[in-house]
This record gives structure tokens, sequence and C-alpha cells, in this order.
């Protein structure tokens, strides 16, 4: 695979998925714009891009506000003249039954991982249909696509995120535009680290590395490589499409 010269944005780039898939877009060759509200995060990613001899630009953006984001396209414009790539990656979790979530629990999810991705979208269409050329990626989750105790809101969210894929996937196939999504299964990421934590979680976890038939959870790099597939010229002709990244947990 080959992108050389290609510009990305990678919301959530600061560590986790996002920092996989950014340091590995580095190593094909792309400038990464690394987008993310834990902005030390964002930082130490680019130091690492650059370390590895790619270019990178750190910006501290908040995808829950719509100026923020449309801020991160004008800037990223600006320093590298272009837009050919955009993973939206930023996601956040509450594991807990349903009955005890809380309305604002309900309202920062979504906004996070629903409303998010739907902002950084429409932010780079105009640059890209102008163009009649971009790559879209969008991270969904396994959740997304059979259900996950625990996570009904961002279940219903992710289910959302695929849906959006296949129709943005229609709408922008005559601007020559790829949408796809990606759904990684339980994945050891700092926020799965943080929302697992104590007895509990262990047992959490357990349970999540039972259910994977490769009996281990994903590496932030098994996800990076299919999302670089699919950021990537090798894969025009495949649009709409959603790919599973979860050691078997879902075949379909």
């Amino acid at each position: 695979m080959d992108l050389k010269d290609k510009v990305a944005i990678v919301t959530g780039a600061g560590g986790g998925i996002g920092r996989g898939i950014a340091m590995k877009f580095g190593s094909l060759g792309a400038r990464v714009v690394v987008a993310d509200i834990k902005f030390e995060g964002a930082k130490e990613t680019v130091a690492l891009l650059e370390k590895g001899g790619a270019k990178g630009l750190a910006l501290n953006t908040d995808i829950t506000y719509p100026a923020q984001v449309q801020e991160m396209v004008r800037t990223t414009l600006s320093h590298f003249g272009k837009l050919d790539i955009l993973v939206n990656n930023a996601g956040w979790d509450l594991i807990e039954p349903f009955t005890k979530n809380t309305p604002e629990s309900w309202e920062k999810v979504i906004a996070i991982n629903l409303k998010g991705p739907i902002f950084c979208t429409r932010a780079v269409l105009d640059h890209m249909m102008e163009r009649k050329y971009g790559k879209i990626v969008n991270i969904s989750s396994d959740a997304g696509r059979v259900g996950s105790s625990g996570e009904a809101v961002y279940s219903a969210c992710k289910g959302g995120i695929i849906a959006f894929t296949k129709t943005m996937a229609r709408e922008m196939a005559r601007y020559q535009i790829n949408v796809n999504c990606v759904c990684p299964g339980p994945t050891e990421t700092p926020l799965l680290a943080e929302i697992t934590r104590g007895e509990t979680g262990a047992k959490i976890i357990e349970a999540m590395v039972k259910a994977v038939p490769f009996r281990r959870l994903g590496k932030p790099e098994d996800i990076a490589g299919a999302v670089a597939f699919l950021a990537s010229d090798e894969a025009s002709f495949v649009t709409g499409q959603t790919l599973s990244v979860s050691g078997g947990l879902t075949m379909c």
C-alpha cells in the first residue's frame, strides 16, 4: 500500500487505535493531522511520526463542536493545501447496564460517537466533492453490528455509523469519494483500560477474551492495516462496506 503525499485527518489520534492508524499512515508516506481533545497526546503522536520521518500536525479539536471541526479542516487545508483522507476514529464509552445510565451519559455518548463523525464528514465533503476525490473511513464497532451488554447507547451510535457510512457511500459515489467502515472488536486501548477498572472490569476483559476465537484482545496495529487499505487507492472500487477486525468475534 502507498499513501505517499496523501493528507489525512485522523480524529482521536492522541492515543489508542487512532495513534495506531496515524503511525501506519505515516509509515506509508501520508502527512497526518492528529486531531484530539487530548492535545498533549496529539503532540506525542506527532513527535512519534516525525521521529519516523513522517510529517504531522497536532490540532486541539473537540469533534462535538461544529465550529472546532470546521476550523480543523480549514487549518488542514491552509497547512497542507489539500485533504485526501478522513478517519472518524474519536470515540468514548461507558460500560454499565442501560437502566443505570443517566440522560447526561447518553448525551455524551451520542455527541462523541454519532454527532461528531457526522460533523467531521460534512466539514470535509465540499473540498472532496470539488476535487472528485476522497477517502472516508468511519470507525464503528462490532457492538454496532450485534449489540453489547452494558453498551446500549454506544451500540446504537455505532450501528448508526454503519448506516451513515452506507448512505454516504451511495450519495458520494458520483463524486468518486469512497466511504467505508471498520468495526474493531475489543481492543487494548487506554479507554478500555479506563472503563474496565477493578475486579468487575477484570471479569469483563476475561469474558471478552473468551468470546474471541483467537483468544486475545486486538491491538491498535491490527485495526490500522485495515483502515490503511480502505484509505488507499488499492480500495478504489470498494465503498459502502463494513469490515470487522475482531479476531472472529463477529462473522457476518
